[in-house]
């Protein structure tokens, strides 16, 4: 007789939200290994025209767009200011 192997592949997120409104278990497909995503918030910046072309110019120098450039910027400085912050505190 053949045999035969069942996939391991798991089916798409569309595919678990239907058998969720089916009322079907689907705790199955979630190990709690991965984590929480923050929920992303838009905000409006202004910036001048000689500091967009900075930003362009890193981002093209670093091949990435300039939304990313812009997060990774902010996030060092976050960084470096709590950093700083808890310094002071030690101190």
């Amino acid at each position: 007789m053949k045999q035969t192997h069942k996939s391991s592949k798991a089916p798409a997120a569309e595919a678990i939200a239907r058998m969720a409104d089916r009322g079907e278990d689907i705790s199955r497909f979630f190990t709690n290994r991965g984590r929480m995503m923050q929920p992303i918030q838009r905000v409006n910046v202004d910036f001048t025209a000689s500091m967009l072309q900075e930003l362009d110019q890193t981002a093209a120098e670093l091949k990435v767009s300039r939304q990313a450039v812009i997060k990774a910027f902010v996030r060092q400085a976050l960084d470096r200011h709590h950093l700083a912050r808890r310094a002071r505190k030690a101190s």
